[in-house]
């Protein structure tokens, strides 16, 4: 496996390394000794998958602190465009982001620590999408921000016109409407 740093530190890209042949191929995909020495130690608590139409945008989601969620997602088939904010308020990246494609074809990952938001928008046909979590998902503390915000200067890759949004995510606020109600405010390495 290969760990890939992005521009905002404590986001990683995961490329897993692919054996193939006639019969197909063979990867590994998560190795808790590995991740915990390249990425952080961490431990995984709830895996879910999603299959989506393409134009589907999902996002951007959170958990409010106590029960905040890093995640370790990826495309199993399809391919979408994968989406991390950063909404730690003392980062000197927030509000920036972090766009990495992920599909069946190129097999990558992406690791998002707490306190970002994230999201996706599928750019094939159809996408199955899976993620992994450290923390178990509790619906009151939810969140999410407005994924077309102007502010965060996101490219979908899908036109607003032409993109399929839940009721909820169609309604979330701009990101400078609810910076102060989000509570990632602590110590950047309390997110790590």
């Amino acid at each position: 496996m290969e760990y890939i740093n992005t521009q905002i530190p404590g986001v990683v890209i995961l490329k897993p390394h692919i054996i193939g042949d006639s019969r197909g191929y063979f990867t590994e995909t998560f190795r808790q000794s590995e991740f915990d020495a390249h990425v952080r130690p961490i431990r995984f608590v709830q895996e879910n998958e999603s299959c989506s139409v393409r134009g589907v945008i999902r996002g951007l989601h959170f958990q409010r602190m106590p029960y905040s969620q890093s995640k370790l997602v990826r495309c199993v088939r399809g391919r979408v465009l994968d989406v991390a904010v950063d909404l730690r308020s003392a980062s000197p990246t927030f509000g920036k982001h972090v766009a990495v494609e992920l599909s069946d074809d190129n097999h990558l990952m992406l690791f998002i620590p707490r306190g970002f938001a994230h999201g996706f928008s599928v750019l094939s046909e159809s996408a199955t999408f899976q993620y992994k979590c450290d923390a178990y998902y509790h619906p009151e503390s939810e969140g999410g921000i407005d994924a077309f915000d102007s502010s965060l200067d996101i490219d979908w890759r899908i036109e607003k016109s032409e993109a399929l949004v839940s009721a909820k995510d169609s309604c979330r606020p701009r990101l400078s409407a609810c910076k102060d109600s989000i509570s990632f405010n602590g110590n950047l390495y309390d997110f790590l």
